[in-house]
């Protein structure tokens, strides 16, 4: 059971994000994105949130996330 809100992506550190944006471009990482493929890029401790954020997305969605979030972290 969460002990919380949903939060979506909003734990999940700018460097993980940016490390998904980048093996998703290199085609290493498969849509949809599984707990065992973030495990593979050493993100299993962010799965759930990543999951929550990601989950069933094909890779246009999941980069399409991605970019929109790491443009709103980008400082102006």
């Amino acid at each position: 059971m969460r002990d919380g809100p949903d939060l979506g992506l909003r734990r999940v550190p700018t460097e993980a994000l940016q490390t998904m944006l980048r093996q998703l471009h290199r085609g290493q990482l498969a849509c949809p994105i599984t707990p065992v493929a973030l495990a593979g890029l050493g993100l299993q401790d962010l799965s759930e949130s990543i999951m929550n954020g990601l989950r069933g997305l094909d890779a246009a969605g999941v980069r399409a996330v991605l970019v929109a979030v790491l443009g709103e972290r980008t400082p102006r």
